[in-house]
């Protein structure tokens, strides 16, 4: 018998509930008036066929499912993405799964690091093997988090992850399989909104300086010219120190300073540069 899951719904390869099957249309259709993305987790070939029939535009390989070669082989011959989740799998059986879905024809695969506990304590989620994953097997790295809360998930996405899979529910005391550790709609709003805060504050390698810091600059220090000095008058401490702002020569040229003159008068207040120095 066919079984896939959706939106938190799993149903057994051994059983057939009605309901979750005829769910499927509607939700797919739903989902489409609103603006979501819909896909889900097929688990035999059948399950394959009827998402692909919906216009599912991806599928979700399950972690218990990622040692089914011939199910990611299907799924990579439809020549949609595939998104496979790791937990269990060793190293071996995470290079068998990336080369079955390839051999396919699946050149479009997102890769999720899991740890299958639920929930799983962030101390047990090692989000290094993220950055492993994404070297190891050139692909896109991403992250099935079943801890509680949004930390682990939002750390995540400093590390590399592009792709976030949290379960959800509207809310916990209602009770369900895994309802306590999916996100309540508060949390999941404050998931998606601190993510992209993580993604955009990644940027790049950078150490020039940033359009904010602009004004910051009146709080470093430079040397400056303390009193007035005539031409070809020795710079001293009585006339040149170190203060804010930060527009003249910076404070370590002050032992160079001291001790030559004055190449011509200078004002008190001007920032010191080196064309004020014989």
């Amino acid at each position: 018998m066919a079984a896939f899951g959706t939106a938190g719904v799993c149903m057994s390869s051994t059983r057939r509930p009605t309901p979750p099957w005829d769910w499927h249309p509607r939700l797919f259709e739903h989902a489409a008036k609103v603006g979501i993305t819909i896909f889900s987790s097929p688990f035999d070939p059948t399950a394959v066929a009827f998402l692909d029939e919906l216009g599912a535009p991806a599928f979700k390989i399950a972690s218990f499912e990622l040692i089914d070669l011939p199910l990611i082989e299907l799924c990579a011959k439809t020549g949609k993405p595939l998104i496979m989740s790791t937990g269990l799998a060793s190293p071996q059986e995470i290079t068998e799964a990336i080369a079955a879905a390839r051999a396919a024809g699946g050149d479009q695969i997102i890769l999720l690091h899991c740890t299958s506990g639920y929930p799983t304590p962030a101390s047990q989620m090692n989000l290094r093997t993220l950055q492993h994953l994404a070297a190891q097997h050139d692909v896109v790295v991403g992250l099935s988090d079943h801890t509680l809360g949004v930390a682990v998930s939002i750390a995540s996405v400093a590390l590399g992850a592009a792709f976030i899979e949290k379960h959800f529910c509207l809310s916990r005391a209602d009770g369900g399989v895994d309802s306590e550790f999916s996100l309540e709609p508060a949390e999941l709003a404050r998931l998606v909104e601190d993510s992209r805060t993580a993604w955009e504050a990644l940027g790049s390698v950078q150490y020039d300086e940033a359009a904010c810091e602009a004004s910051s600059r009146d709080h470093r220090r430079s040397l400056y010219v303390t009193a007035d000095v005539a031409a070809g008058e020795a710079l001293t401490s009585a006339n040149v120190r170190s203060i804010r702002p930060g527009f003249g020569l910076p404070p370590k040229h002050l032992p160079e300073v001291l001790g030559r003159r004055a190449s011509r008068a200078l004002k008190r207040g001007a920032p010191l540069d080196w064309s004020m120095v014989e």
